[in-house]
């Protein structure tokens, strides 16, 4: 199983990124995906996450309305699309596999099995 980010950067606030997590070597409609960041000395914390099957996507509520989740099924790619950034913003992004019921917990990263290497994102 491999999960690859990209699209991490720095960009000055306001600004926009995108994000993106190509998966591999397993049958991508049975994971739900997600994004998580995490700041030294906090917990991970769940961003947004979209059940793959059924194309429902989540998102927490201290990005809702600047990030976006969504699919590109054919090529098993994930993205978050951050618009509005804001330097609390500032730090990895992660992109997560894990089976989670559906109307479950999606921002507990304990429920992810697989993650990606995480992406640097600034916002300065």
């Amino acid at each position: 199983v491999q999960l690859v980010e990209s699209g991490g950067g720095l960009v000055q606030p306001g600004g926009s990124l995108r994000l993106s997590c190509a998966a591999s070597g397993y049958t991508y409609n049975n994971y739900c995906m997600g994004w998580f960041r995490q700041s030294p000395g906090k917990d991970r914390e769940g961003v947004a996450a979209i059940y793959t099957a059924a194309d429902n996507a989540y998102s927490a509520d201290s990005v809702k309305g600047r990030f976006t989740i969504s699919q590109d099924t054919a090529n098993n790619t994930v993205y978050l699309q951050m618009n509005s950034l804001k330097p609390d913003d500032t730090t990895i992004y992660y992109c997560a596999a894990g089976v989670v019921m559906f109307g479950g917990k999606w921002y507990e990263a304990s429920d992810y099995n697989y993650w990606g290497q995480g992406t640097q994102v600034t916002v300065s």
